[in-house]
């Protein structure tokens, strides 16, 4: 139960990691652990490789696989689900999945009720098929996409940032602005992060460089305030940028404090 994320499982009596995906490292699960068999190590991580996790997972047996499986899609990472699952049939390795495709087929594109564990902690996709304005109620339907949005929890290998446009917020943009959703953030993925008063802000540039070379973004916005403590975003990213192997175009949007974009320029 210390593992908010429910990457860690009781399976046949035994504390199995079914999904190492969204380990964030916390460490809340070492003291949950009555023998004490769980520690933390610091060390390079790889990018995340479904295929290689099922190579390890396979010899744990059926219920494990199933609990990875499940895990991933419950977390509506649907590209690692089918990658894992095909990786199955290649390997003719013989699991009755019925339960998982079938529901599949049927399932609402509602995001399930969470169970146990931290709500503000678990990834969640749930962007509508049609958004649209309500011209009776003037109310704006959210651009968001995904959960969490805050960089530090962010995974960046997370399946809504492959391939995907970045918007990079100020924590006080979207209390600034009152068009950001569909201004700013139409068609983006979110991440949100306060360049003055957040800590171990070289993990973002970590993150940052793995979503160019490792997701492959496409594209970074950073939507900042006019205020001088919001420059240190911009040098955030242009660090990711200069360490990573791909160049990906940059836009800076600033932002008065009254509202107005003061500047939109592409670097």
């Amino acid at each position: 139960s210390g593992c908010h994320e429910g990457a860690l499982q009781i399976i046949d009596g035994k504390a199995r990691i079914v999904s190492d995906l969204y380990c964030d490292g916390l460490g809340a699960c070492i003291g949950d652990c009555p023998l004490g068999a769980i520690s933390l190590e610091e060390r390079e991580a790889e990018p995340y490789d479904e295929i290689a996790v099922m190579e390890k997972i396979v010899g744990k047996g059926e219920k494990t696989i199933l609990a990875h499986l499940q895990h991933l899609k419950d977390f509506n990472e649907m590209e690692y689900f089918n990658q894992g699952v095909q990786y199955l049939k290649d390997n003719n390795i013989d699991i009755d999945l019925s339960s998982l495709l079938d529901d599949n087929k049927t399932e609402s594109k509602e995001p399930k009720p969470i169970i146990g564990g931290c709500p503000g902690l678990k990834e969640m996709s749930f962007k509508s098929e049609k958004q649209t304005q309500s011209n009776e109620s003037q109310h704006i339907n959210s651009e968001l996409t995904h959960w969490p949005i805050q960089l530090h929890l962010i995974n960046p290998n997370a399946g809504f940032l492959k391939n995907a446009d970045l918007l990079l917020a100020a924590d006080c943009t979207a209390f600034t602005i009152g068009s950001f959703h569909p201004q700013l953030l139409k068609g983006k993925s979110l991440a949100i992060a306060c360049p003055k008063l957040d800590t171990n802000k070289e993990i973002y540039v970590d993150k940052l460089k793995t979503m160019i070379d490792d997701a492959r973004i496409n594209t970074i916005t950073v939507a900042v305030m006019e205020v001088p403590c919001c420059g240190g975003m911009l040098q955030l990213v242009n660090l990711a940028r200069a360490q990573s192997s791909r160049k990906i175009p940059v836009r800076h949007i600033v932002i008065s404090i009254q509202g107005d974009i003061l500047s939109d320029e592409w670097l």
